[in-house]
């Protein structure tokens, strides 16, 4: 199989940021085996500029929206820049009208 080559730029933190892909989902999960703490599932935000990974475990895949909130609002206010795009691999978690909602209310 050939793979295409993106044709995204960015030029700043925050442009364009991926969450992880994990098959049909964008949280990855549940694991055969259950981390020490409880959790089944993660989430990992990535920024295409950077490269920089933050990853996030969760006992429950509903938890991803405060995750990303608080992730968001904390780069936000570090870095003073606001995130451009997205991307997702259109998992239900990211569908959810809540972050539709989110996505519009941010500017995402």
């Amino acid at each position: 199989m050939r793979f295409s080559t993106a044709t995204h730029c960015t030029e700043e933190i925050l442009d364009y940021v991926h969450t992880n892909v994990c098959g049909p989902t964008d949280v990855c999960g549940p694991a055969k085996m259950t981390s020490i703490g409880g959790n089944h599932y993660f989430v990992s935000f990535i920024d295409d500029y950077s490269r920089r990974c933050w990853v996030y475990v969760m006992k429950h895949k509903e938890k991803v929206l405060e995750l990303f909130v608080e992730w968001k609002r904390n780069m936000e206010k570090n870095t003073r820049r606001k995130i451009k795009i997205l991307y997702s691999g259109n998992g239900g978690e990211y569908t959810s009208d809540p972050f539709l909602q989110l996505y519009r209310d941010e500017g995402i």
